[in-house]
């Protein structure tokens, strides 16, 4: 089975992207740094395991952008809150087990979507839990229909996303990986 790895993606215009970041380092220094980290990322994640899919926002600019990886396969994140785009991409994927990252996470290196997979070979989902209270990777394993209810009623960007998307789930077997920081404000760019 194919194993996939979706990389959710933003064009990194200034004001529409890091927007938080960019209230305290500026809107243009902010969508630098995602521009870059974004380069850095998938450089470290490719790998001959897995193939990567970006999920890209806007969709029709992200569609045709020049700033990604031509190489690499795109999909568009389509409309709704971040659970309805994120159910989308796992839902889109091939079958087999498919793990999904935000793209600003300085921490990721191949060996945490490693044991991501490998864990998708015990568990149905797996999550890398953040210390806000969110996650930075979900995975599930797409041997058949994902539930219905994953992501309903989750409270984003909030010290509980993680918790309601595990509620979501009810009586599926999850596993949790490392803990590993993504940046929202400047205070999570320190070590």
């Amino acid at each position: 089975m194919q194993r996939t790895l979706v990389i959710m993606v933003k064009e990194p215009r200034p004001g529409r992207v890091k927007t938080r970041l960019g209230r305290d380092i500026g809107m243009v220094g902010a969508a630098w740094w995602f521009r870059h980290q974004t380069r850095a990322l998938i450089r470290r994640l490719r790998d001959p395991r897995w193939q990567i899919v970006l999920a890209v926002a806007p969709d029709r600019e992200g569609l045709t952008s020049r700033i990604w990886p031509v190489d690499l396969p795109r999909a568009a994140q389509g409309h709704g809150d971040l659970g309805d785009r994120m159910g989308r991409m796992l839902r889109g994927m091939p079958h087999g087990p498919v793990c999904l990252i935000g793209a600003d996470i300085p921490g990721i290196t191949s060996q945490h979507v490693a044991r991501a997979f490998k864990e998708l070979g015990r568990s149905q989902f797996v999550f890398g839990p953040a210390p806000d209270g969110g996650y930075w990777l979900v995975g599930a394993q797409r041997y058949g229909a994902l539930p219905n209810s994953l992501f309903r009623n989750v409270r984003w960007s909030t010290e509980t996303a993680l918790a309601d998307t595990l509620a979501s789930v009810p009586g599926c077997r999850v596993g949790l990986l490392d803990h590993l920081r993504d940046v929202d404000t400047v205070a999570d760019l320190r070590p």
